[in-house]
């Protein structure tokens, strides 16, 4: 226990006394050097975006036992899914259950086109999200006003509360309380999922929200929920409600 503390302590020091009250809702992107911002607004020098070129040729091409593509249901992307990311996750209705924008792409997949779900933070899947959330790039995020998603809002932000792991923090701690402190030389955000998937330098490819999750606990000492998990899917629920109003920049870029 005392190694706990002493541990969370020292992190907590690293991040300098006391916390930022009262902020202005920022993208990270607010946060970033002038040159990854740069990279990010620049089309031509954004890594993300030969992702998105690959999500547009998914998106023609047919699939699955049905051999129908997206574009053969859904038409031309810039039109029919304008919006879309900004009001993921929802309610699936067959399963009264919240899905994320990648578990709808790949329900559509299995029950639409009768082909096989894309694993979990695979080229194809993170190339055919962030397509269809790019067509909302610019647009604020509007969670939809559903009353079922607000158990589920709840329980993200609890667990965004809860302190996890052996260093005894959690993300409120760092992204509410320390929000454009330093720590190990970064900035550290206030943690609005605006961008994703995003590229990030460190991983020199394209990530889920997810993934980003799963790093923060690891870095927590904590263990990290599976993807797809019902938790990682609430705590993105109640982040795109706390991020309300930002505007879409898939793909982002981040070090």
């Amino acid at each position: 226990m005392a190694l706990k503390h002493g541990l969370a302590a020292a992190v907590l020091a690293l991040l300098g006394a006391g916390g930022l009250v009262a902020q202005e809702k920022r993208s990270g992107l607010d946060y970033m050097t002038p040159e990854t911002r740069a990279m990010q607004e620049d089309d031509m020098s954004n890594p993300g975006m030969l992702f998105i070129a690959e999500g547009e040729g998914l998106w023609q091409a047919p699939a699955g036992a049905a051999n129908i593509a997206c574009s053969g249901c859904h038409g031309t992307a810039a039109q029919s899914m304008r919006g879309t990311a900004t009001r993921y996750p929802a309610i699936e209705e067959s399963t009264r259950r919240p899905i994320d924008l990648a578990g709808r792409i790949n329900l559509c997949r299995q029950t639409q086109q009768k082909a096989q779900a894309f694993p979990a933070e695979s080229p194809e899947l993170l190339a055919l999200t962030a397509y269809v959330a790019h067509q909302s790039r610019g647009m604020p995020i509007a969670p939809p006003a559903d009353d079922r998603l607000t158990p589920y809002r709840k329980s993200g932000r609890d667990l965004f509360e809860r302190r996890l792991g052996q260093l005894g923090l959690s993300c409120a701690a760092c992204h509410e309380g320390h929000a454009g402190q330093r720590l190990g030389g970064s900035i550290i955000p206030q943690a609005h999922p605006t961008a994703y998937p995003l590229y990030r330098l460190e991983w020199q490819t394209l990530g889920s929200l997810q993934r980003r999750l799963r790093n923060c606990m690891t870095g927590m000492r904590a263990e990290p929920f599976a993807h797809g998990a019902p938790e990682l899917i609430a705590l993105e629920a109640y982040l795109m409600s706390r991020a309300t109003g930002l505007p879409i920049e898939t793909p982002g870029v981040r070090p």
